[in-house]
């Protein structure tokens, strides 16, 4: 109030209407604008009944559910998969459905698919690296099926391909809130050697290795925010619905067949020998072999008498389930212990060419390891099994069951484990749309390996300490997209930044400089149980880190994840008080670019203190610049903010001020500048004063101003654009704001 009224004084008489007319604020020197950083627009929608404000799932939040019995034969000659699917697809939205959509994922690989066709002359990680594949599917039925006084029948479904996508046309409408449907399909396929990097095939001396994904027609999901989600396979990954699977894979007798869940006929599958091992396996926390490197060309390690052998396995509650079957796998196992008290198994299946103690005969040690951490730290792990496959990807993710590069070793190999079974995290348990928000997936995923790499075997394999300021200049460039682009619409150069690396830093710059450890560990954990099997969208994330964290986040959000702003704070001003270091220092700080951070500073002394000041990122929500003091009363002889490189400041050139090579500003002495002044043009007065070691200025019947010296003899408000020009007798002093005043010093 007493501000606002302070520029009603210099309105007054003939001159408010010049005046006024003419005031500016004083120039911008900072890209950096508080109203855009803390606009209080972030959200563009109020909650609903399905996704509430605070970010968890709303009172009459719902998803669809597909339930999958499958079936599979491997033709180790030809690469084909042959399968079956029935699908019993349950509606439990407010709308009915006269029609369904289904994910043909194979397709990308028809040489006419979009995805090839989108595939640049320098290559990319998606397609078939130039195989000659007579790639993608085959449907060969659609029908429905009719339980009518327990007999079964079947009608014949019309559907339509495109690309990688069918819909399947419903004689009726599929009701609204839990009706149900049950659909077969049959469908085969050619396996490419290298899909995309996610399912292919790798020859061994003893055996072909098929790591299959993306084998079935899979559901699109119907949301309640996009209705279906269609959106084409050219590379980005999945957005699927939750149900149960049971799974038969028939493959050659030589062959031992690993898959997403839990197996339930090893008497059939493994000798006598191996079945007694696999029970070892379970009360084991040390790796037991169940099928040795020496056994692997032994034909006595298979059961005898048959050419083919069917597996069979069960998963519930998940969204995907994957496999693969060799002859050259060599196969080991230990148990998985859950804070519940539940048991796991970890699994590891991989060919001599791969094993070695400082190879893949330590998968099964980082596989427990990893599920373990995470079970702990975050949420249980909800599978009976955790398998890792070493295929030719270089690393890929389903429930259950994960690929990863065969040649990996060491530090590689436990990278690769941890970041693949940490996706059973982000997205098997938090359902997000990989295919348009990557980073809910890719990029939790990497925060969380970054915690659990300094967790594993007393920090074997922990990365150095993240230079943020390094990071900031590539992770803030602004030939960059943003974060909040889907992963096809970035340059594929850009995903692994923006996808994983940005994202991640992210969440550990919140942990670590926002909102604390404890604070941000609850907020997270209970994203996840909210979260846990439902369809998270940005928005659940952003409200639920601030609604669990006690914190308006908008900024944090708005810069980091919504825009790709640049950060670069810099030190401006340092003097000490009256020109004395024992009267204390003042600090000029400025904000450059268009992201807000909080400050941290670090004050060494000509004595040897070393001290810290940590500043909120609150004194950026109305200012470009900031000064204060930090309570130190001697000589300085250094100040340097981010002192730990914690922050993305691209420009760390202006993070230090050294007594002796940088400049120490002259403190202006107040006294001469104080007393009355009066004018002849209007009848005001001004008086100055000092308080705080500030120029104050009163004019008759208003508050006071705090002035700021902006040159010789000069003084500013700038909020109301007033500049105070002393004469260097201080007898006079010349009030500006468009107009000029002369005021001269009483006697």
């Amino acid at each position: 109030m007493k501000r606002t009224s302070l520029k009603v004084l210099f309105v007054m008489t003939f001159f408010i209407q010049m005046i006024a007319a003419q005031a500016q604020q004083a120039p911008i020197v900072s890209k950096y604008d508080y109203h855009d950083a803390f606009a209080p627009s972030f959200y563009t929608k109020n909650g609903t009944e399905t996704r509430s404000a605070s970010g968890q799932p709303g009172p009459k939040y719902w998803q669809n559910r597909a339930d999958y019995q499958l079936t599979a034969q491997l033709n180790e000659a030809t690469n084909e998969i042959v399968g079956s699917e029935i699908l019993n697809y349950t509606n439990n939205s407010p709308d009915a459905l006269s029609f369904l959509w289904m994910h043909l994922d194979q397709n990308a690989f028809k040489a006419d698919s979009r995805g090839n066709a989108i595939i640049g002359l320098s290559g990319s990680r998606g397609g078939a690296k130039g195989e000659r594949v007579d790639g993608g599917f085959n449907i060969k039925s659609v029908s429905m099926l009719y339980t009518i006084n327990g007999k079964t029948s079947e009608k014949e479904l019309l559907f339509t391909i495109v690309d990688t996508r069918m819909q399947i046309q419903l004689p009726q409408e599929l009701k609204a809130n839990g009706a149900s449907a049950k659909i077969k399909i049959t469908f085969s396929y050619i396996s490419p050697k290298y899909g995309s990097d996610r399912t292919g095939v790798l020859d061994t001396k003893n055996g072909k290795i098929f790591t299959i994904a993306q084998w079935y027609p899979r559901m699109c999901v119907y949301d309640d925010v996009r209705g279906w989600n269609t959106n084409p396979y050219i590379g980005a990954e999945f957005y699927l619905e939750y149900g149960d699977f049971d799974v038969a894979i028939t493959a050659p007798a030589s062959h031992i067949v690993v898959c997403s869940g839990e197996l339930l006929n090893p008497a059939d599958v493994y000798t006598a020998e191996q079945q007694k091992r696999w029970s070892q396996a379970k009360q084991s926390d040390q790796t037991v072999m169940i099928r040795t490197a020496e056994e692997v060309t032994n034909p006595s390690s298979r059961p005898g008498g048959k050419s083919l052998l069917t597996w069979k396995f069960k998963i519930k509650n998940a969204r995907d389930v994957s496999w693969a079957s060799s002859s050259s796998f060599i196969i080991d196992a230990a148990k998985i212990n859950l804070p519940s008290g539940k048991k796991s198994l970890a699994i590891s299946a991989y060919p001599v060419e791969s094993s070695g103690d400082k190879a893949w005969s330590r998968s099964t040690e980082y596989t427990k390891t990893s599920i373990e951490n995470y079970s702990k730290r975050w949420f249980e792990y909800p599978y009976p099994a955790a398998t890792n496959v070493a295929g030719n990807e270089g690393g890929m993710e389903y429930p259950g069951i994960v690929f990863c590069e065969w040649t990996a070793k060491g530090e590689g190999l436990w990278g690769v484990t941890d970041h693949e079974f940490g996706h059973s995290w982000f997205p098997m348990i938090v359902g997000s749309n990989e295919r348009i928000f990557a980073w809910m997936d890719e990029g939790f995923n990497t925060f969380i390996n970054s915690l659990s790499s300094q967790d594993f075997n007393k920090g074997e394999y922990k990365a150095p300490k993240e230079n943020m300021n390094q990071s900031g200049v590539f992770l803030t460039d602004p030939k960059l997209e943003t974060m909040m682009s889907t992963p096809d619409n970035m340059k594929e150069e850009s995903i692994g930044l923006l996808c994983y690396y940005k994202p991640g830093t992210g969440l550990t710059m919140l942990r670590e400089q926002i909102l604390g450890e404890k604070r941000f560990d609850y907020a997270f954990r209970t994203y996840i149980a909210r979260w846990a099997f439902k369809h998270p969208t940005p928005d659940d994330f952003f409200r639920t880190m601030e609604n669990a964290g006690g914190e308006d986040l908008n900024w944090f959000w708005r810069g980091w994840f919504q825009n790709n702003w640049r950060l670069d704070q810099g030190i401006r001003k340092v003097k000490y008080t009256k020109n004395d270091p024992t009267k204390g220092a003042v600090v000029t700080i400025d904000n450059l670019e268009k992201m807000a951070m909080p400050v941290v500073m670090e004050f060494k002394t000509k004595s040897g203190k070393v001290s810290r000041t940590t500043l909120p990122v609150e004194v950026w929500m109305r200012n470009a610049s900031w000064t204060f003091k930090p309570g130190i009363f001697e000589e300085i002889e250094s100040i340097t903010i981010d002192p730990d490189h914690a922050f993305p400041d691209y420009n760390p050139a202006n993070n230090m001020w050294t007594a002796g090579k940088s400049e120490l500003e002259k403190d202006v002495i107040l006294d001469s500048y104080l007393g009355t002044f009066s004018s002849k043009q209007i009848p005001i007065k001004l008086t100055f004063t000092e308080e705080n070691d500030a120029l104050v200025g009163t004019a008759t019947g208003q508050g006071p101003i705090t002035l700021e010296p902006i040159g010789k003899d000069r003084f500013a408000y700038a909020a109301y654009g007033i500049e105070l020009q002393f004469n260097e007798a201080k007898t006079e002093v010349t009030l500006k704001q468009g107009a000029e005043i002369l005021f001269t010093r009483e006697k």
